[in-house]
């Protein structure tokens, strides 16, 4: 397998200053600061936002690969992260998430499906990566 790399670099205090990011592929970069974190900032990223991409992604990712492995073809498989970001007495922490997941598989019974999506929330690599923080999957198949 591969070895990904990310960079991020933060400059000023934590309230006025600013961050940027970005993949070793080029394909991925942005900006972050406080705002967008902490507040309702909606004018770049921030850290939390780019955890719920990275799963969501990983996520249909694997769980087509368990559907057609089990052989079936999906259409379309859509995935939204809902991180919930919070404090606790450590400070800022990932309190949950929630995977809400839509399909479309011709042919698989819905429990099935069920069950390779409970599969896939176990094995997803992002989501063993984040095996600490409670995962609800809220899973849907659709015709």
């Amino acid at each position: 397998m591969a070895i990904r790399k990310a960079e991020a670099v933060w400059q000023g205090t934590l309230k006025e200053g600013s961050g940027t990011f970005k993949g070793g592929s080029g394909a991925l970069e942005g900006g972050y600061s406080f705002k967008t974190r902490f507040e309702e900032d909606k004018s770049m990223t921030n850290p939390e936002e780019l955890v719920g991409a990275a799963h969501a992604g990983c996520y249909v990712m694997f769980l087509s690969a368990q559907l057609t492995n089990a052989g079936f073809t999906p259409t379309r498989i859509h995935a939204t992260a809902e991180i919930d970001f919070g404090r606790d007495d450590k400070g800022p922490v990932l309190n949950s998430i929630t995977l809400t997941v839509e399909a479309v598989v011709p042919g698989v019974s819905a429990e099935q499906f069920h069950e390779l999506a409970e599969k896939s929330k176990a094995g997803c690599p992002i989501s063993r990566a984040l095996a600490a923080v409670p995962l609800t999957l809220n899973a849907t198949l659709s015709s």
